[in-house]
């Protein structure tokens, strides 16, 4: 077109036009009130149209816009026809579509032309098709005027408004001019913008009326032109933003039809070849590249975010149909098989979405299509879905082949990004999605192994991989049926191979990010480094596993499996009776060699594996009467196999006495034993029968016996020796049970078979105190000394009196439980205990030198604890204790008991808290004479005690920090053993640590003392861990005093207000 520069041709001429022809009624400025939407009459729009007639013939620099205006109508017949005619709707609609028709070549034309250069530092101008604010609101208007008048009075019932006289004329044709305009209009940004974004919906329902609807509809309208609409159907689609395409097709199509038609307001129904046509284009939309997230954002969006986003996000029933969506395979796909591969991958990519409201939704839409696909097809969905999803895992797996160029040393086969991105989905996929149907659980189990491998590194490590790795092996312990859940604890344990573990040649590495990735490593070619390699791991393994187990104990989980490892050890030791030593047997064969260090491994892992749960797994590890009855069973079934012999007797038979006092207890009462209860109990008949005739002990046949007459007898018929074991079991809590200690007999089995036989009959509690005690002596002479057990003649009560007895009772449960109560009584401030201090003194003091961990710890704790409640009648003997040993003991002896004694000091110390410092000068006094000690290693526990307490101080330590110092420095320039001149520095450490930034108030005359022995060390001493300490000392000083002479910089804003 001539005149492209002419100022006439520009689109404020058309757009004017435009406001010509939509001026309301009055010659009112539509421009003034933009909030409001004047009403156009038809006779307004009929003089609108006579004005603009007249303009575009009369009015000066009119003419470029008139003969532009010719030529477009030139080219629409149908658009010329209609607005030359007599209806005033349809002529103001075809002369709005002329005029944009117009503004569309010259926005193309201002578009294409070669955009002038900026100015240098000026910002770049706008585009040339760029409309003012004004123009694009003017052009809005028109558009929905076309739309309204051109559009939707000629959409069939159901698309358009609601039932009505039709419009007069042909509405195929009207309906093809109107589309068609509006298809051309929305192929240029600056107006397919603002006509898609309001008008997408009306759009569509009129080009699939013209190119996909019955021939009743499209009356005039010829078969090129229906395929021009379905082409512009189409290329509207694939251009729009998809969520959008989604969302106004979902609309179009409307709700599933109903059986029972029910009234409503505005339009009907959608009719059967719409829906059918909407779902075939969602199908297409779904089929499209990333069509699953359009798919599921056009039907999750529409919130607006806030509080809308938050409500969408609980809204499970609208994820959950989605799910059905996606999961249900559409009519066009060639095959299922196809539809699967396509959509897949796109559901995983849900899993990925970084935006935190939305991935809530997609979370749920991807979890709940992963598990419908599961169960409706599972085959295709472990082939599709699940493999993918574990495919990093799977990779490293012990099952998996690797590949000759993953082999090589320092390949990284599993990047940090992807394995804990894996984790993730299967977090998300499998324990919030909680499907335990097979297929999930079984392909999550060829995965434990390594998940297991992570967990136990992320447990020794710092990695956020701990906690949903613990969640995934928690999962599927908890689902999975127990007698599968114990195949995969014995398997990771690695006394099985029902779950692949990591492969030998991959190994976990920590990751820059906090995760953790997985190497290839080479193989260890030194023999001793190899298997100090291995027992590592299995010691780690081991203890992740009893640290997975111990959240297990409410299920029961954690007890049955102890029991399959105790049933696993009387295995083993059936074996090792049945079977010869095969590698001691000249002329054997390698294989028999291998099979015989492959049953010691297993052997040496299954008994790793019970001292483990012994020692980590609480004593709530049984949780009913069944697991109760399976621990003894497998302790009985092996006492009958292999009796107590050889130099762990004195151990197996402490745990037969334990294992049958424990069913000794609870028929004497310990729990309320239902008729049920003893119908499990009685499988125990027949083990204790045979123990009762095999087992080599009298005492313990004699117990057996009982136990099982009492078990026959529903508890009725119990003799005196099960009453006797329960109270061994139970602590000898004899006061506060139903009984009186003369009603209770002695008599209960020892691991030495050197008690006396039962006695039926009753006794005083003087009796009963003469005979216990006198068996404390004849059992235990050097645990106890020459002092004796507090006898009956003392004013305490029954309970009392039973419990400081049974603290001399030969066998250490017994006596550590003894310990404990009075303890506990202690505690609990008893007015009894507490008048018997002293006595309880001489108790806890006298235990303390026993060789049982248990049993001197359970007194350090009662001594600790009987001390804070009267550190000033008790410590000054602590102290003196400490200073000058018991005569008559050997030095060792003296040396470890000066040495418990000292945690006995220092528990009180942490119990006193700051009222230590009323105790301060003897407490030192007592540790700087350790520290002179002829013994290396009180030495070195002096100035431990003396190292911490002084941290206790801080502040409080006083002019006696001169003595402190002079002591430690002499001790690390001189003394001859190594370990002491590490406790002297580490002195130091302690110090500088419990005085902060108040070391140089408080240390200011001994501080550059301090600083040049901590110097002396680092340059002088030959010993590594004390030049450790003391360069950590050093950094502790350096620390301190940067804090001091270069304060941090605080801003702060002072307001004065002035009188």
């Amino acid at each position: 077109m001539a005149g492209g520069a002419d100022p006439e041709l520009e689109p404020g001429r058309v757009v004017e036009a435009l406001e010509l022809l939509l001026r309301p009624h009055g010659d009112r400025d539509s421009a003034a009130e933009p909030a409001q939407e004047p009403a156009l009459c038809p006779e307004t729009l009929r003089k609108n149209a006579v004005a603009l007639e007249e303009r575009l013939s009369r009015a000066a620099g009119w003419a470029s816009l008139r003969s532009l205006r010719a030529a477009v109508l030139s080219r629409n017949p149908a658009l010329a026809a209609g607005a030359a005619g007599a209806e005033p709707g349809w002529a103001a609609a075809c002369g709005l579509l002329a005029l944009l028709l117009c503004l569309k070549e010259r926005l193309s034309a201002l578009a294409a032309a070669p955009a002038a250069a900026a100015a240098p530092g000026a910002p770049p101008p706008p585009a040339a098709d760029t409309l003012s604010a004004g123009q694009a609101r003017t052009v809005r208007r028109a558009l929905r005027a076309a739309v309204g008048l051109g559009l939707l009075p000629h959409l069939p019932p159901g698309l358009g408004p609601c039932p009505g006289p039709p419009p007069p004329g042909p509405g195929g044709a009207r309906l093809l001019a109107a589309a068609a305009a509006l298809a051309e209009l929305a192929r240029l940004p600056a107006l397919g913008v603002p006509l898609l974004a309001s008008h997408l919906r009306l759009l569509l329902a009129g080009l699939c009326v013209l190119g996909h609807g019955p021939a009743a509809l499209c009356q005039g309208v010829s078969e090129a032109d229906r395929a021009r609409c379905r082409e512009a159907l189409q290329d509207i689609l694939d251009r729009v933003y998809q969520p959008l395409a989604v969302q106004e097709l979902l609309v179009l199509q409307g709700p599933p039809k109903q059986s029972v038609p029910c009234p409503r307001a505005g339009p009907g129904p959608a009719p059967a070849w719409l829906r059918r046509l909407c779902g075939h284009l969602l199908s297409e939309r779904l089929l499209r590249p990333n069509g699953v997230q359009a798919v599921v954002r056009g039907v999750l969006e529409g919130t607006g975010g806030g509080a809308g986003a938050e409500a969408a996000a609980l809204d499970w029933r609208k994820c959950d149909a989605v799910a059905k969506i996606l999961a249900s395979c559409p009519q066009q796909c060639l095959s299922l098989e196809d539809y699967y591969r396509q959509v897949c991958p796109q559901i995983l990519d849900l899993l990925h979405i970084q935006d935190k409201v939305a991935a809530r939704q997609f979370q749920r839409v991807a979890t709940t299509t992963v598990l419908t696909m599961a169960r409706e097809h599972p085959q295709l969905a472990e082939r599709h879905l699940l493999r993918p999803l574990l495919s990093p895992l799977l990779r490293c797996s012990e099952a998996a082949e690797l590949a000759v160029e993953d082999l090589a040393a320092g390949t990284m086969l599993v990047p940090e990004a992807e394995l804990g991105c894996c984790v993730e989905d299967v977090l998300k996929v499998y324990v919030v999605g909680n499907d335990s149907s097979s297929l999930m659980l079984g392909s999550l189990q060829s995965v434990l192994g390594v998940v297991f491998s992570l967990y136990s590194f992320a447990k020794q490590n710092v990695s956020y991989l701990r906690s949903p790795c613990q969640e995934i092996l928690l999962w599927f312990l908890e689902k999975a049926e127990r007698e599968r859940s114990l195949a995969v604890l014995e398997g990771l344990a690695g006394l099985g191979s029902t779950v692949p573990a990591l492969h030998p040649r991959c190994w976990v590495c920590a990751g820059s990010e906090g995760g953790a990735a997985i190497t290839v490593e080479d193989t260890i070619s030194d023999e001793d480094e190899a298997l100090y390699q291995k027992i590592s791991s299995e010691q780690c393994h081991v203890q992740s596993l009893v640290e997975l187990l111990s959240h297990c104990q409410k299920s029961g989980l954690a007890g049955d499996f102890f029991i399959h490892c105790l049933k696993e050890l009387a295995q083993v030791a059936a074996e090792d009776e049945a079977a010869p030593n095969l590698a001691v047997e000249p002329g054997g064969s390698l294989l028999e060699l291998e099979q015989e260090q492959t049953r010691q491994e297993r052997k040496l892992l299954v008994l790793q594996l019970v001292a483990a749960l012994c020692e980590s797994v609480s004593d709530t590890v049984f949780t009913d009467i069944v697991q109760v009855q399976e621990f003894v069973a497998a302790v009985l079934q092996r006492a009958c196999v292999s009796p107590a012999q050889g130099p762990g007797a004195a151990a197996e038979a402490q745990t037969l006495a334990m294992a049958m006092g424990l069913v000794a207890a609870l028929l004497g009462g310990a729990v309320q034993l239902q008729s049920s209860d003893f119908s499990v109990l009685k499988r125990l008949v027949p083990l204790l029968e045979e123990l009762s005739h095999s087992y080599p002990e009298p005492l313990t046949q004699e117990l057996a016996s009982d136990l099982r007459i009492a078990i026959c007898t529903h508890g009725a018929c119990a003799p005196g020796t099960v009453g006797a074991a329960a109270d061994s079991v139970l602590g000898r809590k004899l006061g506060m049970g139903a009984q009186s200690p003369a009603d209770i007999p002695s008599g209960a089995p020892s691991p030495g078979g050197s008690q006396a036989p039962p006695q039926h009959r009753h006794s005083n509690p003087s009796a009963h105190g003469e005979r216990s005690t006198e068996q404390s002596a004849g059992h235990e002479p050097s645990a106890t000394g020459s002092t004796p057990a507090p006898c009956a003649d003392s004013p305490a009560p029954a309970g009392l009196q039973e419990l400081l007895v049974s603290a001399y009772d030969p066998q250490p449960p017994t006596r550590a439980a003894a310990l404990r109560h009075l303890a506990s009584l202690v505690t609990q401030r008893d007015p009894e205990a507490l008048r018997l201090q002293e006595k309880l003194l001489q108790v806890f003091l006298e235990n303390v030198q026993h060789e049982d961990a248990f049993v001197y710890l359970s007194a350090i704790q009662g001594v600790a604890l009987l001390s804070s409640e009267y550190p000033e009648q008790i410590l000054p003997v602590l102290l003196a204790r400490y200073e000058c040993p018991a005569q008559g003991t050997e030095d060792a002896m003296a040396t470890v008991t000066r040495m418990k004694l000292g945690e006995v000091l220092m528990r009180i110390t942490r119990a006193l808290g700051d009222m230590v410092f009323q105790h301060r000068e003897p407490l030192i006094r007592t540790f700087l004479r350790g520290a002179r000690d002829p013994d290396g290693a009180l030495r070195a526990s002096s100035l431990s005690n003396l190292g911490e307490l002084c941290q206790y101080l801080g502040f409080q330590l006083g002019s006696i920090v001169q003595e402190v110092t002079c002591c430690v420095t002499a001790i690390a320039r001189t003394d001859p053993d190594a370990e002491v001149r590490r406790a002297a520095v580490h002195v130091v450490v302690l110090l500088l640590r419990g005085l902060s930034e108040k070391v140089t108030e408080v240390l200011q005359d001994v501080l550059r003392d301090l600083y040049r022995l901590l110097k002396h060390v680092v340059t002088a001493e030959r010993d590594g861990a004390a030049v450790l300490h003391a360069q950590l000392a050093l950094e502790e000083l350096d620390t301190v005093m940067r804090r001091v002479l270069f304060p941090p910089q605080t801003l702060e804003k002072k307001i004065i207000v002035l009188p």
